[in-house]
């Protein structure tokens, strides 16, 4: 049975009454079969799943959609059950900010400038702060997160590698829609005129991976891009999988964000340049 609980103090006590190996999904709620299957894969090598449910403020600019995000707590419960999750930690935000914003927070450093970090500053900054107090919180063994937010995950990675932290992270694929679409909270602002635009993205992606050099990589991807009118790009990248300098030969990241209407959409896929390919 799945346990909804609100308090620090209801999370330390069910985490002191778990046993075996503690795995924990982060989420902003809204949940999706993209969060479903991060949750099997937690159930799949976890002993204990606690999945988390909070809308982030520190991550959120002032242009962005804070308040309009998505906010379905009975039905995210239901999906949570569904996937045999043990405890559901949905704290509001005086529960996660006791003393109101914090006044010491983590810095994402140079990779959380890049990419996402160019177009949203302090977002970096703000996810990684309420994911450590997270970790902490739920004392857990493995964090599952998926790929689609691929920035996130290195983040995460690096952040546990540096400061220490006793948790695996694990990467999970990303989960598409039926299209190709990669699976999102953001995709139902998508009207149905809007949706055939926002295909470009993966179309693009897949055709870019088909490439072996990092040019014909990023031409291949950017004609399709350029090609559909509905899309306005933020940016096409390609990187080495830990987001630094694209390499000649080996395994790559390559990345896209774009506008379609008023919706922000990201998606990536893996590489493979050179001989190697």
């Amino acid at each position: 049975m799945t346990a909804l609980i609100h308090t620090r103090a209801e999370l330390a006590a069910a985490r002191a009454a778990a046993s075996g190996r503690v795995a924990v999904v982060m989420t902003m709620g809204a949940l999706h079969e993209g969060h479903r299957q991060l949750m099997r894969v937690a159930r799949e090598r976890g002993d204990f799943v606690i999945v988390t449910v909070f809308v982030n403020p520190l991550q959120f600019g002032p242009n962005e959609d804070f308040d309009k995000y998505p906010r379905t707590l009975a039905a995210d419960v239901e999906a949570c059950r569904a996937e045999q999750v043990d405890v559901v930690f949905a704290p509001d935000r005086d529960e996660m900010y006791p003393g109101g914003t914090p006044q010491v927070t983590l810095n994402a450093g140079a990779t959380g400038e890049i990419l996402e970090g160019a177009s949203r500053p302090g977002h970096f900054s703000g996810m990684l702060t309420v994911v450590a107090k997270l970790l902490l919180l739920t004392r857990a063994d493995l964090a599952f997160f998926g790929e689609k937010d691929f920035q996130q995950l290195a983040l995460i990675t690096r952040m546990v590698k540096d400061l220490e932290i006793g948790v695996e992270i694990v990467g999970v694929p990303t989960v598409r829609e039926a299209d190709g679409l990669a699976l999102s909270s953001r995709n139902r602002y998508l009207s149905a005129d809007q949706r055939p635009a926002a295909l470009a993205l993966s179309h693009a992606l897949r055709e870019g991976a088909a490439q072996t050099d990092a040019q014909s990589v990023l031409e291949a991807a950017g004609k399709i891009l350029a090609d559909e009118p509905g899309v306005q790009v933020d940016y096409l990248a390609l990187t080495d999988p830990l987001l630094g300098p694209v390499p000649t030969d080996g395994p790559a990241r390559l990345l896209v964000a774009a506008k379609v209407g008023s919706t922000r959409l990201i998606d990536n896929v893996p590489v493979l340049l050179g001989k190697a390919a």
